[in-house]
């Protein structure tokens, strides 16, 4: 997907609740799980059992949802790699990757203000 096609697959949707930029963004992956599985895309994961065996205890039915919902945003898209059954990997979109700065400076927060959280690849 090109960078212009993210970009309108974001605007063409309707997340945003006010034209805060904060708020918009919120509305994509603002609630408890959606940024933990792109952080997980970040570390390599990258297949439904592999986000579930994170150690974070994400509900298959939530995790189903969430992955929909960054498809339909535009953050991440699916590759097929096994026909019988169907299985997809999930791979970071431009966009999805846009995210990486972001992401550091929230694990870079949570260690500092947080000292009993572990060290993360991430940050």
């Amino acid at each position: 997907m090109s960078k212009r096609n993210e970009r309108r697959n974001l605007k063409s949707k309707s997340f945003s609740r006010s034209d805060c930029p904060l708020a918009c963004a919120l509305d994509i992956f603002g609630d408890a799980w959606t940024l933990l599985i792109v952080r997980d895309l970040f570390l390599g994961r990258s297949r439904y059992n592999e986000f579930l065996d994170a150690g974070e205890g994400i509900p298959t039915n939530i995790l189903v949802n969430r992955l929909r919902h960054l498809e339909s945003a535009g953050l991440v898209y699916r590759v097929l790699y096994q026909e019988r059954p169907k299985r997809y990997e999930y791979r970071l979109t431009e966009t999805g990757r846009s995210l990486g700065p972001a992401i550091k400076a929230i694990v870079k927060w949570g260690m500092e203000q947080m000292p009993s959280t572990r060290r993360s690849r991430v940050g």
